[in-house]
C-alpha cells in the first residue's frame, strides 16, 4: 500500500514540476539558449578563430561538449532551488510532510523536475551547438548516461541549498560564488593540460571537471580524466548528497524550525 501511494505521489510531483516548467518556459527554457547562443557566437566563432585548434579538434567542436553540459547542470541546479524553496516559502511544503507519501519521494520528485528542465535545455543547446559546428557521438552510453548522473548531482545539491536557504537572496548565492566559478574553471573553455602542474593539480579537486571531460569524451573521444575515475566521482556524489538530504529531511532541517 505504500508502495502504491508513494509512487501516485511520485507521478504527481514530478507532473507538477513539468508544468511548472512548461508554464513559464519563457524564463526557463529560452534564457539559457539565448545565453548559450551568445558563448557560441563569442567564444567559439569570434575568439575561437584566433585559438585554432584544442585537442586535435576546432576550438568551437571541443567547447560545445563543456557548454551542453554547463546547461544542463545549471538549470537542474535552478530548477530544484527554486522549486523547493518556493514550496517552503508559501508553506505548501507542510502539505507534502503531513501526507503519506515519504521524504525519498519528496526529493526524487523534485530532483526528476530538476533533471527533466535540464536535459531539456541540453537538448536545445546540443541544437544551437550543431548550428555552429559538426558533432558526432562517439561513445553514446557514455554521453547518455553521464549528462544523467550529472544533471541529478546538481539536482541534489539545489535541494541541499534550497533547504538552508531562508529568503530568496539565498538561493542565488551558492550559484553566483560556487557553482559559476566551479563551471568556468572545470575545463569548459581549455584542457587542463595547458595549465601549469600545480594548477592543473588544483583542478583535479573541482567535480565539474570530471563531468565535463566525460562528456567531451562521449561526443570527442576525448579527456583529460580517466573515465571510470570521473564515474566513480560522479556516483560517489550522487549517492553522498541524496543520503544527505534525506538526513536533512528526517530531522525537519530549514522546515520544522
Amino acid at each position: 500500500m505504500d508502495i502504491a501511494v508513494n509512487w501516485v505521489a511520485l507521478k504527481t510531483l514530478v507532473r507538477k514540476e513539468v508544468i511548472r516548467v512548461a508554464r513559464i518556459w519563457v524564463q526557463t527554457i529560452v534564457p539559457p539558449a539565448i545565453t548559450m547562443t551568445l558563448y557560441f557566437i563569442i567564444f567559439g566563432n569570434l575568439i575561437g578563430r584566433r585559438i585554432g585548434e584544442m585537442g586535435g579538434f576546432d576550438y568551437m567542436q571541443y567547447i560545445a561538449p563543456g557548454l551542453i553540459m554547463m546547461s544542463v547542470i545549471t538549470n537542474s541546479y535552478g530548477n530544484v532551488v527554486s522549486s523547493f524553496f518556493g514550496a517552503k516559502y508559501g508553506k505548501h511544503i507542510e502539505e507534502m510532510l503531513v501526507s503519506p507519501m515519504s521524504n525519498a519521494t519528496i526529493i526524487i520528485g523534485h530532483v526528476a523536475g530538476g533533471v527533466i528542465r535540464g536535459l531539456m535545455v541540453g537538448a536545445l543547446v546540443t541544437m544551437i551547438a550543431l548550428g555552429f559546428t559538426s558533432l558526432s557521438i562517439e561513445h553514446p552510453l557514455v554521453t547518455i548516461s553521464i549528462v544523467l548522473l550529472a544533471s541529478i548531482v546538481f539536482a541534489l545539491l539545489g535541494f541541499v541549498n534550497a533547504v538552508f536557504a531562508k529568503k530568496f537572496d539565498d538561493i542565488s548565492i551558492i550559484p553566483t560564488f560556487v557553482l559559476t566559478p566551479l563551471t568556468y574553471l572545470g575545463g569548459v573553455f581549455y584542457s587542463i593540460t595547458l595549465l601549469p602542474e600545480f594548477w592543473q593539480k588544483v583542478s583535479l579537486a573541482n567535480p565539474i571537471l570530471y563531468m565535463v571531460n566525460a562528456f567531451r569524451y562521449g561526443i570527442l573521444g576525448v579527456s583529460d580524466i580517466s573515465i571510470g575515475y570521473a564515474y566513480l566521482i560522479v556516483v560517489f556524489f550522487v549517492v553522498g548528497l541524496f543520503t544527505l538530504n534525506l538526513a536533512l529531511l528526517n530531522r525537519g532541517v530549514g522546515i520544522r524550525e
